[in-house]
């Protein structure tokens, strides 16, 4: 259980430094935060293999708590056009954050016995389509403006080319596929941490 409280203190950092890189744009379609969030898949991953999945939810409800309170801080400073964290946003984050991570851990759990690169890459590939897919349509979606009805979301819905080259589809779906793509790309690239890690991590053990 060494792991436990690097891996409570990694998650928290990630969550927190996405949360701050969020407000920054990389692109038409893309934010910083997009390129840091993913490693919260890959910290999950290293201590479900390393401490099993009870650790690993553990590190999950630290990443969820810390995730709220920076979404209440955002909630409390306002920008150009209003809070940086609306009600619809902080949904949607705690919620397709608290859901992709603990997919990920059961999808990890059914795949630990496989080759070492399939539990990752296969939990991180779902769950990051599953966070992606949850997070944008609640925060963003013209369907549920129910959620915070004098929440403006009309720059998120307005038709454009998807990733401005294909076919005519609302502003947040492009955000959603360009951070989705990022996602799967991370995934992917995490498979060389993920492997140096353990191997680091299971020789201080022995």
């Amino acid at each position: 259980m060494r792991i436990l409280l690097p891996a409570v203190i990694g998650m928290a950092t990630i969550v927190v430094a996405s949360n701050i890189l969020v407000q920054y744009p990389l692109g038409t379609f893309l934010t910083w935060g997009a390129l840091t969030y993913p490693f919260a898949f890959l910290v999950t991953d290293v201590t479900n293999r390393l401490a099993g999945p009870a650790a690993a939810r553990r590190v999950v409800l630290a990443g969820f708590v810390t995730g709220i309170l920076c979404s209440f801080i955002g909630t409390q400073i306002m920008g150009e056009f209003g809070p940086l964290v609306t009600l619809r946003i902080a949904i949607g984050s705690g919620l397709a954050f608290l859901c992709a991570q603990l997919l990920d851990i059961s999808v990890f759990n059914r795949l630990r016995e496989g080759s070492w690169w399939k539990a990752p890459l296969v939990s991180t590939l779902i769950s990051s389509t599953v966070d992606t897919a949850i997070f944008f349509t609640v925060a963003f979606s013209a369907a549920l403006t129910v959620l915070e009805p004098g929440n403006d979301v009309s720059w998120a819905t307005a038709p454009i080319p998807l990733l401005g080259l294909g076919f005519q589809a609302p502003f947040w779906v492009s955000l959603a596929v360009g951070d989705w793509l990022v996602k799967l790309l991370m995934a992917l690239a995490a498979l060389v941490p993920f492997r140096v890690a353990i191997a680091r991590l299971t020789a201080r053990v022995a």
